[in-house]
């Protein structure tokens, strides 16, 4: 399969719309720092005392203990409509077999779950 310019052209699109996001996002956390710095000189000029604040707060949440067992079912969902479809192809090879590592990656999540709630 070889490919052609117009395929050239929309991964070269693709790239540079990523590579603007990510300028923009820079630039953004940029401007506002430089806003905050600002703030503070001036307010150290007036005397008043600030506090240290940090660059990006970060709130700690504490993960969802369901979230490997709605991976694992999505996962054995794709990977069994992927069979599935696969074995309705009609071909003189079987392909069948080439969607069953997102079935196993599923299970394998499922039984992560299964045992890591019964050792809590």
């Amino acid at each position: 399969m070889e490919h052609s310019l117009p395929d050239a052209l929309i991964v070269a699109a693709l790239a540079a719309l990523w590579g603007t996001h990510l300028y923009f996002k820079h630039r953004e956390r940029q401007q506002r720092l430089e806003f905050i710095h600002q703030e503070r000189l001036a307010a150290m000029d007036k005397g008043i005392p600030l506090p240290e604040l940090p660059i990006e707060p970060r709130t700690r949440t504490s993960p969802d203990p369901r979230a490997m067992l709605l991976h694992g079912i999505a996962w054995t969902a794709l990977g069994s409509g992927g069979v599935v479809a696969m074995y309705l192809i009609p071909n003189s090879m079987p392909i069948w077999p080439a969607a069953l590592p997102l079935v196993f990656l599923g299970v394998g999540l499922i039984l992560y779950y299964a045992v890591g709630r019964r050792t809590r």
